[in-house]
């Protein structure tokens, strides 16, 4: 029977279908990082690995027992997937499956920072509400405004779908390819002229090509009123920069579900209440971990039978 190592506990019931198949042991010290990922590349014929686990390319050095990794997530920027390749190790992911989850938590944090709903509940707790105001907490209508989608891939789409037919917005976006959609929705040729719309929300994939695409200078572009939104990768923007543009009130604000070097936010993000601030909730419903991690196992299940991956990466 392989052995196959899950770095993260996930739902049960994939959990138990992996035991009737393979010596499965669950990892529980968290995150792994790069020596126990290359430890787990020697003792392990498979690995469920997910975001967090560090797989860089020093870890792929030398002889390995491992023949797959069947990453939980869509997004693998924690692999580096040519160094799997070139050392024999294939690398899957799990798209489609968290995209309606993602992107409902975009439209959460647009609605969370335009009605200034954070500010608001912590008000309510610390017993600070003094009852209705005509100008308590005054925010901005989202119904009928523009926003600008950054990245226009599956999430990004659904994002879109969603300003469109459910708010009434104008949708514009950036997408590095010229990209057809089937609702309405204007390609604009630069980072800048989509940045200059009411509401952003950056849903561009992670990775070497994308880090830092948003920084001082795209920030720059946004209006005063502007409100960004991020859950995509937190190492596509400049954290430093979006922290300025919150201090100086150069934008209205920001809800963020990714974050630059999770788990760790900085204290002066942490400290702005003009930013709306998720840990990392874009596909965490109970529905769609457990796909993700059916996903995960079918994908190993298939490698172990000698077919390729279904969603293999590399």
């Amino acid at each position: 029977m392989k052995k196959l190592l899950i770095t993260r506990e996930i739902a049960a019931p994939v959990i138990a279908q992996a035991r009737e198949m393979f010596d499965v042991t669950v990892h529980e010290g968290g995150a792994l990082d790069g020596a126990a990922a290359a430890q787990a590349l020697r003792e392990y014929d498979a690995i469920l690995p997910t975001l967090g686990d560090d797989f860089s390319a020093p870890v792929f050095d030398g002889n390995l027992r491992c023949g797959i990794l069947g990453n939980f997530g869509v997004g693998y920027n924690h692999i580096d997937a040519a160094a799997a390749r070139a050392a024999g190790v294939t690398v899957s992911n799990t798209p489609d499956v968290l995209t309606d989850a993602t992107a409902d938590i975009g439209l959460t944090l647009i609605l969370a920072v335009a009605r200034r709903a954070g500010e608001g509940e912590r008000m309510v707790r610390s017993g600070a509400w003094g009852g209705f105001g005509p100008k308590n907490l005054l925010g901005t209508h989202v119904t009928g405004k523009s926003v600008g989608i950054v990245g226009m891939g599956r999430i990004g789409q659904a994002v879109a779908r969603r300003c469109h037919y459910g708010f009434g917005m104008e949708v514009v976006f950036f997408n590095r390819s010229p990209k057809a959609v089937d609702f309405p929705a204007r390609q604009v040729a630069t980072l800048a002229e989509v940045m200059g719309a009411d509401f952003v929300v950056v849903t561009t994939p992670g990775g070497a090509e994308t880090t830092k695409l948003i920084d001082a200078d795209a920030l720059g572009a946004m209006k005063p009123s502007g409100i960004f939104v991020n859950i995509s990768r937190g190492e596509v923007v400049d954290e430093a920069a979006l922290v300025d543009a919150l201090e100086r009130g150069a934008i209205t604000g920001a809800g963020l579900d990714v974050y630059e070097n999770e788990p760790q936010v900085p204290a002066r993000l942490r400290a702005l209440d003009n930013c709306v601030l998720l840990p990392h909730l874009g596909s965490a419903t109970a529905e769609t971990r457990q796909a993700m991690g059916q996903m995960a196992l079918d994908n190993i299940i298939a490698w172990s039978r000698g077919e390729t991956p279904p969603q293999a990466v590399n």
